[in-house]
Order: C-alpha cells, then sequence, then structure tokens
C-alpha cells in the first residue's frame, strides 16, 4: 500500500517542479527583457542631460542647443514657437538607433556561431561600459560612444534573447514582451524620479549599474536551461535544436510520431540553412515584417520628430513637463499592450500599422495648425500610440512563432527586429532633417 503513495508523492513533486521550472524561466525571460532594454532607454536622456552641462546653458531642458523656429502660418495669436534639435542631438539620436540596426541586420549572418554564455557576457560588459563612459564624460563625443554601447548592447542582445526563446515553451515570449515594456516605464520612472529629487545625471547613471549585474544573475541563475543547452560551446545548428515543446510531443506521442519527429531532429541537425531556405523564410513572413516595419517608422516618427514641438502654452505643464508625461504615457502604453498577449491576439497587423500611421499625421496636422485644444488630447493620442506599437510587436513574434516550423524558427524570429529597426532608422532620418522645413 505504500509504493501507490510513493508514486503518487512523486508524481506531485515532479509536477510541482516543473511548475516552479516554469515560473523561473518565465520570471527569468521578464527580467532579461526588463534589463536588455533598460539602458536603451534611459540613454537617450541621460546623454542628453549631461550634453546641456558640456554645452551653453540655455532655458529649454529638453534639448543641449536650442533653436526657436517659428513655422510660416502658424497661428500668432498665441505665440507659439518651437524648439528643435541641432546637431548633438540628433547624432545621439542616431547613435542610440543605427548601431542597433547595423547588428540586427548583420548579426544573423554570423551570430549562431558564437555559444550564448559569451553572448550574454557581451552585452552586459557593453551595457556596463556605456553607464560608465556617459556618466564620466567630458565631452560630446565621448557621450556619444556611451550612447553607441548601449545601443549594442540592446540590439546584439534582442537578437540572442529571441533566438533563446526556442528552447523553451512558447510562453517566455509573452514574458520577454512584457518586461521589455516595462523596462520603458521602469527606466522612465527611475530616471525621472532620482533627477526629480536633485540627484545628478552622474550618480544617476552610476546607481544603474545594477541593471547589468541582474541581467547576469537571471541568465546564469534564474532560467533553466534544458540538458543539452549550448551554453558555452558552438553548435552547429542553431536553427534545428530540440525545444522542450517537441520534447513533450515525443514522449506523449504514438511510435509512429516519435519516428517521425526523431527523423526530423536529425534532418534539422545535419546544417545551417541555406540561402534559399532564408529566402523561403523571409518571403513567408514579409507580411508581419513590412507591417511592423511601418508601425515603428509612424511611431519614431512622432516620438522623436513631433513629440518635442507639442507644446501647451496655457497648459499648467511646463514644456519640459508636458514632453516628459509624453514619454512617460507612452511607455505605460507600450508596457500594457506587451503584457496583453495572455488575453488579446491580433493577426492583422496591416490594421495597426494604418492606426499608427494616422496617429503621425493627425500630430503632425497638430503641431503645424495647433488645432487641438488642450495637451490631455495629446495624451490620449499618444497613449493610443503606445498601445499600437507594442500590439504588433509582441503579436508579430506570437504569429512567426506559430506561423514557421521549429526549424526556421531562431532565424524567423530575428526577421521582425531588423524590420522594426529599419523603420525606426527610416523615421530618424527624416526626423534629423524636418526643422530644415
Amino acid at each position: 500500500m505504500e509504493r501507490p503513495r510513493d508514486a503518487n508523492s512523486i508524481q506531485q513533486l515532479n509536477v510541482l517542479n516543473e511548475r516552479f521550472k516554469q515560473w523561473r524561466n518565465w520570471s527569468g525571460f521578464w527580467v532579461l527583457g526588463l534589463c536588455n532594454n533598460f539602458a536603451y532607454v534611459v540613454m537617450l536622456s541621460a546623454a542628453q542631460d549631461i550634453l546641456k552641462k558640456q554645452q551653453f546653458d540655455n532655458n529649454t531642458i529638453l534639448n543641449p542647443i536650442t533653436l526657436a523656429v517659428e513655422f510660416n502660418g502658424v497661428n500668432n495669436s498665441n505665440g507659439t514657437y518651437y524648439d528643435c534639435n541641432s546637431l548633438s542631438t540628433a547624432a545621439v539620436l542616431l547613435a542610440d538607433i543605427l548601431p542597433t540596426l547595423i547588428i540586427k541586420l548583420s548579426a544573423p549572418l554570423f551570430i549562431q556561431k558564437v555559444p550564448y554564455g559569451f553572448r550574454i557576457l557581451f552585452c552586459v560588459i557593453m551595457a556596463t561600459a556605456s553607464f560608465l563612459i556617459v556618466s564620466f564624460s567630458t565631452a560630446v563625443w565621448i557621450s556619444i560612444i556611451g550612447v553607441i554601447f548601449a545601443s549594442t548592447s540592446s540590439g546584439f542582445g534582442e537578437l540572442s534573447f529571441l533566438s533563446l526563446t526556442v528552447f523553451y515553451k512558447r510562453e517566455v515570449l509573452a514574458a520577454w514582451g512584457s518586461g521589455t515594456g516595462g523596462a520603458g516605464v521602469a527606466a522612465a520612472l527611475l530616471y525621472s524620479g532620482l533627477a526629480q529629487v536633485g540627484i545628478s545625471p552622474q550618480v544617476t547613471l552610476l546607481t544603474m549599474l545594477i541593471v547589468p549585474f541582474t541581467m547576469l544573475n537571471s541568465y546564469f541563475f534564474l532560467l533553466v536551461p534544458p540538458p543539452s543547452f549550448p551554453q558555452w560551446k558552438r553548435r552547429e545548428s542553431d536553427d534545428g535544436i530540440d525545444t522542450s515543446e517537441e520534447r513533450e510531443r515525443l514522449m506523449n506521442g504514438s511510435q509512429e510520431e516519435q519516428e517521425t519527429c526523431n527523423q526530423v531532429i536529425e534532418d534539422r541537425s545535419s546544417g545551417l540553412l541555406t540561402l534559399s531556405e532564408k529566402l523561403h523564410v523571409f518571403k513567408g513572413l514579409m507580411p508581419f515584417i513590412a507591417a511592423l516595419g511601418l508601425v515603428y517608422y509612424a511611431e519614431y516618427f512622432i516620438n522623436q520628430g513631433l513629440m518635442e514641438l507639442l507644446y501647451f502654452r496655457k497648459f499648467f505643464l511646463s514644456h519640459a513637463e508636458q514632453y516628459r508625461w509624453y514619454q512617460t504615457i507612452y511607455q505605460v502604453g507600450v508596457f500594457v499592450s506587451r503584457s496583453s498577449l495572455w488575453c488579446v491576439k491580433i493577426r492583422k497587423l496591416w490594421v495597426l500599422g494604418l492606426l499608427q500611421v494616422l496617429n503621425a499625421v493627425l500630430l503632425l496636422l497638430e503641431v503645424r495648425y495647433q488645432f487641438l485644444p488642450s495637451a490631455w488630447f495629446v495624451f490620449g493620442i499618444i497613449f493610443l500610440e503606445g498601445l499600437l506599437g507594442g500590439t504588433a510587436y509582441i503579436n508579430t513574434f506570437y504569429f512567426i512563432s506559430k506561423e514557421i516550423t521549429s526549424t526556421h524558427t531562431a532565424a524567423g524570429r530575428n526577421l521582425p527586429a531588423a524590420s522594426a529597426s529599419c523603420g525606426t532608422n527610416v523615421a530618424v532620418h527624416i526626423q534629423s532633417g524636418q526643422y530644415s522645413i
């Protein structure tokens, strides 16, 4: 009579261990998403504050060098003017975006040759260096280098962690997306909060050195990798891996299914995808990739080209406070939408792209004609912008994971990241020259 009880106890213990392992993996990917995007989100604002001290004093908090430009046809009755970024801030913006784009376009050609352990160490080192360099910088070009390091860490980390998700159950993808959304809110609130109480940007950035250390601990001590996980050694095929979901199907399926799955895994392990196979994957994912690129183009055109021009003089918040709340509300929208995969899934991503373009057009018209009566309307539009951007991001990766076979999962999940960076980079280049119009 004791053996059945022992068997039941062992079974219950196994169930508890499995749930605990799932909780660790979910929490680990959430923290990794938070830490990976943290430096990327906070670095631009921090660099602007430090650049302001390195240039000359001015009355505008948002930009190191400010030009008062009056658009032709602006309603002169309210005396509104626009603060436009000069070359220094534009250079910081490009330094925050361009390295990520280059990495996401080039890294898929070689990243599978680098073991995951070394990838994570590289990201941690780059993020740590970015905080230190910008904290102690004494010139514009030094701060730019620090921003480049932060962008490099974020871009390389995103590719690595998205590829890493194929070793785990699909639920960790939602955890990653939620963590990346939480990074924006946490970074904005923490940096603004510390600055609000009078702590200098240098001390604030040094305090944030705990973020790369947290990433390191989350990866090596919180995640529970499968036994065959290639931590410190190169694997012949990073795209052909035996995922946890496949192992469950092997355990629960019939003998015929097991033989079929074993044959698939054996075929996949023979080598990397050929060029024609990669092109086939790209062609199949093109609708998702193009839609996400459109969303990010419109999104960053708003964030980097229009937000600082949306100033309501008769509102109870100052220009700097309005801009700060625009950014915070946007990040809240991103966090909410990237955490919504549990209850809402949207496959028609083109609808999100068109809505985001409408947001950009509406705010561009507001900058030109100033027809909205209050900043409250802009708050609502920017919150919707964050919702659309976050929803497009997380749903793109989710449906890609369902659309393509496991053979192409690791390669396929890197393509949307590159698409988003392309859209962002195009918007940044347009933003850099739009104030000369």
